[in-house]
């Protein structure tokens, strides 16, 4: 599900909200999940899951195409952990 189709299933599912505002509801709890990655905090979203941010350290590669060696730096990713309620939903056919 794409940013876009995630606006237009809410919508649907809220029609006394314009979907401008729809859109901005979901650009606002995105940015804020972000800046809050980005300040090094966690976000924790109850039963679904949490968000956090872990530095994966510097180390050597190689350049695919010409097997030399290339120093990859050190870098931060975001990461994330399923909650319980998703797990358990997601495997509660099998």
């Amino acid at each position: 599900m794409t940013k876009s189709e995630l606006i237009e299933k809410l919508a649907e599912a809220n029609p006394h909200l314009y979907l401008r505002d729809v859109e901005r509801i979901v650009t606002t709890i995105f940015d804020e999940i972000t800046g809050a990655l980005a300040d090094g905090d966690r976000v924790e979203l109850r039963g679904f899951g949490a968000f956090s941010v872990k530095e994966r350290g510097a180390r050597t590669g190689r350049n695919p195409r010409t097997g030399e060696a290339v120093d990859v730096p050190a870098k931060y990713i975001p990461y994330f952990k399923t909650g319980k309620q998703l797990r358990e939903k997601l495997n509660a056919n099998g």
